[in-house]
């Protein structure tokens, strides 16, 4: 099969069929049609004309209401004049690509209201496609954009449904989304498509203005349901302190305070609505009444609330993460909780240690091994005063001996602790040395090796030993291993470990075969 270069005679000819097409094409684009374009072109303007004078009027009216009570609207008015950035920014730049395709077309003398050469097919392809300074992967990042923006400021999902799908730039085909408008289209329907495309943007506009707009009076009595609710400073009080709550309504405006009745009076309240009740004795009491408000227009309008409240004798729990003894010489991870007291409300001493804070544990660290430590928790109450609320005692114990091992990485990168048993002669000859562990799936502490010994075997089963300088192979004992023939066996033994409570140890043997 022949192939078609790009100065091949059969090449040029298809290339020149290629353009006959286009021409054929363009002519049959009838001038009504065109006319037609220039029809919904001129009605998308006049809808988007009406839009903007709409969305002029909501900014004048979050105007008035910022310099009204700025403290309440000022923060909505600077919202919207984001939204209108926004929208401004974006619709200047459309405008922008319409004057560059007419003029595209029609030269210097373009005008976009009163277009020459409406039929032209180059026009919208070259601004919008050309492979360097095409626009329009550039208008489809910017309305990516403006949408994911302004999507944020309308909380209705269907309204945001909407803007979604007018402001989409998803293409069901293989074609972009550009050349799917803009590819080998009339200029007259390209400026329309741009003009429907700025009309979809300021209806987005419209709808986050509204929603800025109907946001301001949340507060006020403009809402369609209003609801009372407790909110207490903590529901479990210990006995001989005090119940602390609040009772606000839901959309509540500060410059208004309701009448409150509970459980048949009328507390006297703080600066911040806050009242206090009484909690003399253990158990769970209500929380019963109602609030009273006027509106706007003077009406009373009344809404019930309850809740409970439950006194509980002081206590509190301490746990080791570990188990349930601690561990002299190294630092023992201890949670600590008091219900109803935050973290930062609870202090704790030890007799016999030491112990610290560590963010949201705790760090005891005893003194000597059989020298039982006592660990006792205070708490800071709502009113301020600090009270201990429990005890306990703890038994201490010395660190269990740590395990040899050989650490090495297997054919996955995953790090190995090896034990004994069947090995790789390789992976001895790459491995450094020994280290040792308490590994036991509770405790994880490393101990520091001081000095260890291999012992080899010759062909007469005479044992030879070869001690080591620290935690390394020496250079005999790796000579010793390169010589061992698969189904050898060797042993490490007389290993020296300090652990981190300051003690030496000689740990377990190693036997290790070769596979």
């Amino acid at each position: 099969m022949a192939v078609n270069s790009p100065n091949s005679p059969r090449q040029k000819m298809i290339n020149l069929m290629y353009l006959v097409f286009i021409a054929m094409l363009a002519l049959n684009v009838s001038a009504e049609v065109l006319d037609g374009f220039g029809l919904v072109d001129n009605s998308l303007r006049n809808s988007s004309n009406t839009l903007t004078d709409r969305n002029n009027l909501i900014m004048e009216e979050l105007e008035v209401y910022s310099l009204q009570n700025p403290e309440k609207a000022g923060d909505w008015f600077q919202k919207g004049l984001e939204v209108r950035n926004m929208t401004d920014s974006l619709t200047a730049y459309i405008q922008e690509l319409k004057y560059k395709m007419v003029r595209e077309a029609d030269g210097k003398k373009a005008d976009v209201n009163n277009i020459k050469r409406k039929d032209d097919l180059d026009a919208a392809s070259i601004v919008m496609l050309s492979p360097i300074k095409g626009k329009g992967s550039e208008l489809r990042n910017a309305i990516d954009n403006y949408r994911n923006n302004i999507t944020k400021h309308v909380l209705n999902p269907a309204r945001r449904s909407i803007i979604e799908r007018s402001l989409s730039t998803q293409s069901e085909t293989n074609k972009s989304w550009e050349a799917l408008h803009f590819e080998n289209m009339p200029l007259a329907a390209a400026v329309a498509i741009l003009t429907k495309i700025e009309n979809d943007i300021i209806a987005a506009e419209g709808d986050a203005l509204e929603n800025i707009l109907n946001s301001i009076d949340i507060g006020d009595f403009r809402v369609n349901q209003l609801n009372a609710y407790v909110i207490s400073e903590s529901d479990i009080v210990f006995q001989g302190g005090q119940y602390n709550a609040r009772v606000i309504l839901s959309a509540e405006d500060t410059t208004k305070h309701p009448i409150m009745h509970i459980n048949g009076a009328t507390p006297t309240l703080s600066e911040n609505n806050t009242f206090s009740l009484s909690a003399n004795s253990t158990g769970t009491f209500p929380v019963d009444g109602y609030l009273e408000i006027s509106g706007n227009d003077g009406i009373i309008t009344k809404r019930n609330f309850n809740s409970t409240y439950t006194v509980i004798e002081p206590m509190a729990t301490i746990a080791p993460s570990l188990m349930n003894v601690l561990y002299a010489g190294i630092d023992n991870e201890i949670s600590i909780s008091v219900p109803g007291i935050a973290p930062q409300g609870i202090s704790a001493t030890i007799k016999n240690g030491t112990i610290t804070r560590k963010d949201n544990l705790w760090v005891a660290r005893p003194n000597a091994v059989g020298q039982d430590v006592t660990i006792s928790i205070s708490a800071q109450t709502a009113n301020g005063k600090t009270r201990q609320v429990t005890s306990r005692e703890f038994r201490v114990r010395a660190l269990p001996d740590p395990t040899p091992f050989i650490s090495f990485q297997d054919a996955n990168g995953n790090l190995v602790m090896f034990k004994g048993g069947v090995v790789t002669k390789s992976t001895l000859m790459n491995a450094d040395g020994i280290g040792a562990a308490i590994d036991d799936g509770i405790l994880n502490i490393p101990f520091r090796v001081l000095n260890f010994r291999t012992i080899f075997f010759d062909s007469m089963g005479n044992a030879i030993p070869e001690v080591s300088n620290g935690n390394q192979f020496s250079s005999r004992q790796k000579d010793q291993i390169r010589q061992l023939s698969r189904g050898k066996y060797f042993y490490i033994s007389g290993v020296k470990a300090a652990g981190p409570d300051g003690t030496e140890r000689e740990i377990a043997v190693m036997e290790i075969r070769i596979n």
